[in-house]
């Protein structure tokens, strides 16, 4: 992740200047750890260790979670960040993100096995393509189907004569098995208004144990991956991995709303399905993510800088 040196990122600092909150993050770097087992690694009282918690979940640094066998867990949201100086262009960037439910796909052309489930029951029934085009999907936590699309609308809110300059998208998700099969491959492709942004090979169908936020009552997929997608001035990222040449210019970003699209199919050498886990299922407390980058007109080229603000551990909002 990018961090800008700035009066708004102070909390991400601030969470540095202690010795044991540093001994936190060495510990996180080798796997999540409940309270109690940091405090007897650090050798704090576990009230102590739940106030230092909060200020490392406060800067971005962890996400926790709660679990009746392990009671608080904590998980370091990211293992690397880089450091940018606050130059002229900064000033300029402005950011925005959106949350889409996985349930608000506004297209659906699905085949069993297929469904979609809330936190507390499945919508409809099982493997029936109809629910797709229920109201009440609007409320699903999760989707599932063998072939097909859901396709998604995100509203454009960059200004007029402004130039989108970065965007994210990040989903939890895997392949889909009528039961469960961690080794069931899935070629899973994106598009945004119509252009694929990369493919990724899910590597199966997890079940191995219990997501972190899956009810209790679901007994199929437990938890996905968290893939994060950028385009941005110098290509397409999967995971801060460059996967294509394709530049934030190529993907038709000037109308009034984009449309992001999941899709398997059939005709793929690895047609496993798509899983996609929302707020209250899985690992990850979130749904779909879709972050925006862009610049103010009229910066100077001489001052603009030759990269932007990828990401940050604070929410996004408009300056």
């Amino acid at each position: 992740m990018d961090i800008w040196v700035s009066e708004e990122n102070l909390p991400f600092f601030e969470a540095l200047a202690s010795s044991v909150r540093i001994r936190i993050i060495e510990r996180l770097a080798e796997g999540e750890a409940n309270i109690k087992e940091l405090a007897t690694h650090i050798g704090i009282s576990s009230a102590m260790m739940s106030s230092h918690i909060a200020k490392l979940e406060q800067a971005g640094f962890i996400i926790t979670t709660r679990s009746k066998q392990h009671g608080k867990v904590c998980v370091l949201v990211s293992t690397w960040y880089n450091l940018r100086m606050p130059t002229h262009a900064y000033h300029h960037i402005q950011h925005y993100d959106i949350s889409l439910g996985v349930g608000q796909f506004v297209k659906a052309d699905v085949t069993p096995t297929c469904g979609l489930a809330t936190p507390d029951n499945i919508i409809g029934g099982y493997d029936s393509a109809v629910y797709f085009h229920d109201p009440k999907r609007f409320e699903a936590q999760l989707v599932w189907f063998t072939d097909g699309y859901v396709e998604y609308e995100i509203p454009n809110y960059i200004p007029p004569n402004c130039k989108a300059l970065a965007l994210e998208i990040s989903a939890e998700m895997c392949s889909e098995y009528p039961d469960i099969r961690n080794n069931w491959q899935s070629e899973i492709n994106i598009y945004l208004n119509g252009k694929l942004i990369c493919p990724w090979i899910s590597p199966g169908d997890f079940g191995d144990r219990p997501g972190k936020y899956t009810p209790s009552w679901w007994l199929s997929a437990q938890y996905g991956v968290l893939k994060c997608y950028e385009i941005n001035q110098e290509g397409v990222f999967l995971n801060k991995e460059r996967k294509s040449k394709d530049t934030i210019e190529n993907f038709d970003l000037d109308r009034d709303h984009w449309t992001l699209r999941f899709e398997v199919s059939k005709e793929h050498m690895r047609p496993g399905g798509l899983t996609i886990f929302g707020e209250s299922f899985g690992d990850y407390p979130q749904s779909i993510q879709v972050k925006v980058d862009y610049e103010k007109p009229n910066i100077s080229k001489s001052t603009r800088s030759n990269k932007v603000l990828i990401d940050s551990p604070q929410k996004y909002s408009e300056k």
